[in-house]
């Protein structure tokens, strides 16, 4: 894949926009998944990942093929998650649209989805639901880390370099994300 995306780097450097279309292709549902899990918003998912886009269609030439182009366009994309995160109020509404959470450990505890009932289905509907609350109300430095490494299923390594934060303060983020997780949930 590295190979690929390096080559519509060069190509979208050189001005060709299809290759531009090829990465946006590549990303948009990730970009725009990776926003709505961080903001729990359809719509400001989407501008998100827009907004991604054109920060990599305009700083391209500052690229360094040195690293991922797949860790360069998660920064983007989670510093700008971020950047609104803190510019709103956090409000947490019971209506809000409840995205699954599939990933995290908890759900190695259910049973085969072959062997579910309609009661066993509500219940996991709900344990999904308390998760993304718990999730929702993490400050922002833990909530992007647990959803990078959980949700994205990002390495500990891709996290630092996508947050530019030492591998060491990433293991204490994911460790202080599930001791609050673990608080939260045992208090639903």
């Amino acid at each position: 894949m590295e190979q690929i995306e390096w080559k519509l780097v060069k190509r979208i450097r050189k001005g060709d926009r299809e290759a531009f279309a090829e990465i946006v292709e590549l990303y948009k549902h990730k970009l725009y998944q990776l926003g709505y899990r961080m903001l729990g918003n359809p719509l400001e998912a989407e501008e998100i990942a827009q907004e991604s886009f054109l920060r990599v269609y305009s700083n391209i030439g500052r690229y360094d093929q040195n690293h991922k182009f797949s860790t360069w366009i998660y920064r983007i994309a989670t510093n700008l998650c971020i950047d609104r995160l803190r510019k709103r109020k956090i409000v947490y509404s019971l209506d809000q649209e409840v995205v699954g959470a599939e990933g995290l450990d908890m759900y190695s505890q259910l049973a085969d989805e072959k062997q579910r009932t309609p009661e066993a289905e509500v219940v996991t509907l709900e344990i999904q639901e308390q998760v993304q609350k718990a999730i929702d109300q993490l400050p922002p430095q833990y909530k992007s880390i647990m959803i990078l490494r959980y949700l994205q299923d990002l390495s500990l390594q891709e996290i630092s370099d996508i947050v530019d934060l030492p591998v060491t303060t990433i293991k204490t983020r994911v460790h202080r994300g599930r001791e609050a997780l673990k608080k939260l949930l045992q208090h639903v």
